[in-house]
């Protein structure tokens, strides 16, 4: 095995830095997430070459709400373009497509593109695509505690029987594996509630480079830092 082989099954990434980088190149914030769009697609491209079966990216978080109403609706109208015109290519590359997050907060062409695309690929073997909008790991818990709670009120589970497996089944990544590895873009180390209960046990690895210059070289380089790395699970 070559150091650029990937044993990573499932990589999650935070895409972060689109502001920062327009912001170093003297453009407005729309330009950087543009331009973190098509990083996006490159990436997830280069992730399925790599033998990396699940990719999932973190698009907009429920604090993202919070920024302007102009920003948001930019980030809006870029994500009804993505969802129209670049995910048409992966469709055809037997790729599954999964959207994660509150899906309520989205206007309702939104939902229904996405449940669309969602029907369209359900059945793609080859690799799995997880994009994370309106989402928050918080959130995600709280969403499962509250169904586990509704099963065992009705009488369908007994409360002692509610143990990671099915709570993890409960979450919107029921049928994803865990991360096995985290990056960060753009130099910041926090993980910005994300996939809180999925990363217990994942490496984590924070760049500097923002996620428009974000390359197959950079996620080469971080591949072989990974296959250095043994992971031990809790064990000695």
């Amino acid at each position: 095995m070559s150091d650029t082989t990937s044993t990573i099954n499932h990589l999650a990434i935070i895409m972060d830095g689109n502001r920062r980088w327009a912001k170093k190149h003297g453009l407005p914030s729309v330009s950087g997430h543009k331009q973190g769009a098509k990083t996006l697609e490159r990436i997830c491209q280069d992730v399925k070459d790599l033998g990396i079966k699940y990719l999932t990216l973190y698009a907009f978080s429920t604090e993202n709400w919070q920024r302007s109403k102009e920003e948001v609706s930019t980030l809006m109208d870029l994500l009804r373009s993505y969802l129209k015109n670049n995910l048409q290519e992966l469709q055809k590359n037997n790729v599954k497509i999964v959207f994660i997050g509150e899906r309520s907060m989205l206007d309702k062409d939104i939902i229904e593109r996405m449940n669309e695309i969602e029907k369209q690929t359900e059945n793609n073997k080859d690799f799995t695509l997880c994009l994370a909008i309106s989402y928050g790991s918080r959130q995600e818990i709280l969403h499962a505690v509250r169904q586990a709670a509704d099963l065992a009120k009705s009488g369908d589970i007994n409360p002692q029987d509610i143990d990671e497996k099915l709570f993890s089944n409960l979450l919107y990544t029921k049928d994803i594996p865990d991360p096995d590895l985290l990056i960060r873009t753009s130099g910041e180390q926090r993980i910005s509630n994300y996939l809180l209960w999925q990363i217990a046990y994942s490496e984590l690895y924070f760049t500097e480079v923002m996620w428009p210059d974000f390359d197959r070289k950079e996620l080469e380089k971080i591949i072989q830092n990974y296959n250095t790395r043994e992971r031990r699970y809790g064990k000695k």
